[in-house]
């Protein structure tokens, strides 16, 4: 069975207030449904993480103050949002740090990001593949936004429900896939989302570097930065380390657990992250077994089901919320054309459609 639903896109341009109001008008149903879907996660997860929605919004906002120290521009991106779909800043907050005051008992550890750069492309263009895995209720509340911010590089971007956006590219070729990843320093400060979000509006490598490095960061992601010159990093964080890892011969590969053996040393239960370490080398081999990688070999490592159902497409619902997931959007990054290919949904079952990036 095939789904050929195409991801719903919005322009978007002027003042991080009016980009955040005209991203809640666009999206005020998928925004007002993933808030009431976190509510009824959290509510459901009450045994486990002993946590109301009420203790969330009070949690949540324990966050903001560093958020408007280094961030000020996405507080005004946050409560444009709120504004644009109707619903209580409050909510928005909880949904952009919900890693964050939920201590990570989620534990959502399946998605995959990939790059391939000039060495091992067909045509020597530079791609970007990320497969986003979260709770399969937020999978109707997906969109992309093509953003022209006054005073940043315009970007192409996916999102869901009152996320800010922070997959995706800038009219710089910098790009950015995110992968949770699990330290034990977790602390008060910057939820990942917002400096993820910082990344988006950098002009060079080493710039989107010194965002996702910023002092008093809460925690970590491992974020995987590709330049269009084929330059390619992930950058493992925490609350208060990080690794670099530079892409060799034309590839890098990532997943949700830590593969420097420093960052190794902060990793939270590294047993429960088994199913990442497959998933990691079963993407390695794809990726390391063809050096002329085009859009179509990406989309059918996408879509592989090795280890099923916890496999790069991954369909891993469970009757325990905290463990259910499943592939909710599938995306690979053109940087040498600007171009995204998106599915949604399963991408064993999603038609990729093409979005354009114009600056």
């Amino acid at each position: 069975m095939v789904c050929e639903k195409k991801i719903p896109l919005v322009h978007v341009k002027g003042t991080h207030l009016q980009i955040g109001e005209q991203i809640g008008e666009a999206f005020r149903e998928q925004i007002q449904h993933s808030i009431e879907n976190a509510r009824i996660l959290i509510d459901k997860a009450y045994d486990q993480i002993l946590l109301t929605w009420d203790g969330a919004s009070m949690q949540s906002r324990k966050y903001i103050p560093f958020v408007e120290e280094h961030y000020p521009q996405y507080i005004d991106e946050m409560k444009g949002i709120a504004s644009g779909a109707n619903v209580d800043y409050d909510a928005i907050c909880v949904v952009n740090a919900m890693e964050a005051v939920t201590s990570d008992a989620l534990h959502l550890t399946k998605c995959t990001s990939i790059a391939v750069n000039q060495q091992c492309t067909a045509d020597s263009s530079v791609l970007v593949a990320h497969n986003e895995d979260w709770t399969p209720e937020d999978e109707a509340d997906v969109y992309i936004i093509h953003a022209s911010p006054i005073d940043e590089p315009t970007f192409l971007a996916m999102s869901y429900g009152g996320l800010l956006p922070n997959i995706g590219f800038n009219s710089y070729g910098i790009s950015q896939c995110c992968d949770s990843v699990y330290p034990n320093d977790s602390r008060i400060g910057i939820p990942r989302i917002i400096y993820s979000r910082a990344t988006l509006s950098a002009q060079t490598p080493a710039d989107a570097i010194r965002y996702i490095l910023r002092p008093q960061r809460a925690a970590g992601y491992n974020h995987l930065v590709v330049h269009e010159s084929g330059e390619m990093y992930n950058i493992e964080t925490s609350a208060r380390q990080f690794s670099m890892i530079y892409g060799q011969e034309g590839r890098l590969v990532h997943t949700n657990f830590y593969l420097d053996p420093q960052m190794q040393k902060v990793e939270d239960e590294p047993e429960e992250l088994i199913s990442a370490r497959v998933r990691y080398y079963r993407a390695l081999r794809l990726v390391q077994s063809n050096d002329k990688h085009s859009i179509e070999s990406l989309i059918n490592i996408q879509r592989d089901h090795v280890n099923y159902p916890d496999s790069i497409c991954n369909h891993g619902i469970d009757k325990n919320v905290l463990n259910s997931e499943k592939t909710i959007v599938a995306i690979i990054m053109d940087l040498t054309n600007k171009q995204m290919h998106a599915a949604w949904g399963s991408p064993c079952k999603g038609t990729y459609y093409t979005y354009q990036l114009n600056d």
